[in-house]
């Protein structure tokens, strides 16, 4: 464990220049806060290389695989062999042990937290309150997040895949090493995440209200088409379906995934609940009366905060706000909604359900406070056109006392 905690201390000591070029690039950004996320999320780290001692963890598996491949790129392929290939040359090559090796992806998905921030900060133009707390500054902090991106496997890097590639959306002519990088790590680990992010990018593009030249517009369109064509065979073989009989294998990898995640325990019978029925297990629970354990219970209280946030977009002007909602809003959406409604399909397990939904509610949030942003803007709008109006009465009032009196 001794190796652990220096590799932490050298972690954090690289981390501080990045994290001063963010500072510089953008000056709303505070390294005190992300310091604090740093050590937050080692906290966490510490707390699942706990967990894993007394519980059957991947992790494990993970690190004791990079010992049966003879050389590194044996293991170059999508999915569990990809976190392997990763591990290798740290474990084979400089020596890093399990615990090390924990951490060091630990400190990968504490970039995945940094980046959504970024993301998060720069999309908006007001800090949206939750009970007079900074919404974003709480969204960065929720322990379940952090649970199942701190540890060797597949959560942290496709988490800090999503966290580079959304903040490479958002400028994509200047970010094109966050896209790349963020894009190579999200195919490697899950390409189905990749396939519906490039699919919300398009529709956010084209929809979107940024005034932005029609043939870049298309250029994105075209971009992520294609991207979607390249990974769509590799992306039906790696879910393990026929691509000649699509419609046929899905239905049995259905029942089969189903099978498999009912006898993994805390089960719920989603093949027989409707499909909102089904969103909403996906989204939001376990809650109290339903947890299967202590863990349950401690995601019961994130999980009555999703459903507090979600309340806040269940007006009639949120309508009106998607239609004109900018293309980062509207990506997010697509990405959400879509990914959520997949994975309704193949997840009838709590446990299961609390570990992949990490990897999207920040989009479903960023619309959320998105919306938020909307209304005070609007608000703001609204009362500087009553003040507007009162000005102008009172200067035409001024004007007609002015002609009484002569």
């Amino acid at each position: 464990m001794l190796g652990a905690v220096i590799l932490i201390l050298l972690l954090f000591g690289i981390s501080q220049p990045i994290l001063g070029n963010l500072q510089k690039e953008h000056k709303w950004v505070k390294a005190g806060l992300l310091n604090q996320m740093y050590w937050y999320h080692m906290f966490f780290g510490l707390v699942y290389w706990t967990y894993a001692q007394l519980n059957r963890s991947d992790s494990v598996n993970y690190y004791n695989h990079t010992f049966a491949w003879r050389n590194w790129f044996d293991s170059f392929a999508a999915g569990t062999d990809f976190i392997e290939w990763m591990a290798f040359p740290f474990v084979r090559w400089f020596g890093f042990n399990y615990d090390m090796m924990m951490f060091l992806t630990t400190w990968l998905g504490f970039w995945g937290f940094v980046y959504f921030y970024l993301f998060f900060k720069e999309n908006l133009r007001f800090n949206p309150k939750f009970e007079g707390w900074d919404a974003i500054t709480i969204f960065m902090f929720l322990p379940n997040m952090h649970f199942w991106t701190a540890s060797l496997g597949k959560g942290a890097v496709i988490f800090a895949g999503i966290g580079f590639l959304v903040y490479g959306l958002s400028w994509p002519q200047k970010r094109i090493p966050h896209i790349a990088f963020g894009s190579f790590l999200c195919y490697m680990v899950r390409p189905h995440i990749l396939f519906a992010i490039l699919i919300g990018m398009g529709v956010g593009f084209v929809l979107g209200r940024e005034k932005v030249p029609l043939y870049q517009k298309y250029m994105v369109v075209v971009f992520a088409i294609g991207m979607s064509i390249y990974v769509y065979e590799d992306l039906i073989v790696y879910l393990g379906y026929d691509p000649n009989n699509l419609a046929g294998s899905f239905e049995e990898e259905s029942a089969l995934n189903m099978q498999r995640l009912q006898a993994a325990g805390s089960a719920v019978d989603m093949g027989s609940y409707s499909l909102p029925m089904k969103l909403f297990t996906f989204w939001f629970r376990p809650l109290f009366v339903d947890s299967p354990n202590i863990l349950g219970i401690a995601v019961s209280f994130e999980n009555a905060l999703y459903i507090y946030m979600f309340s806040k977009i269940v007006r009639k002007d949120f309508i009106t706000y998607i239609k004109i909602a900018p293309a980062m809003v509207k990506m997010s959406a697509v990405v959400f909604i879509s990914i959520s409604i997949s994975m309704t399909f193949v997840m009838s397990n709590l446990g299961i359900i609390i570990r992949q939904k990490s990897q999207i509610m920040y989009f479903m949030l960023f619309v959320v406070v998105a919306f938020m942003d909307w209304q005070k803007t609007n608000r703001i709008k609204k009362r500087g056109e009553i003040f507007n109006r009162i000005v102008e009465e009172e200067r035409r009032r001024l004007a007609e006392a002015e002609l009484v009196e002569k």
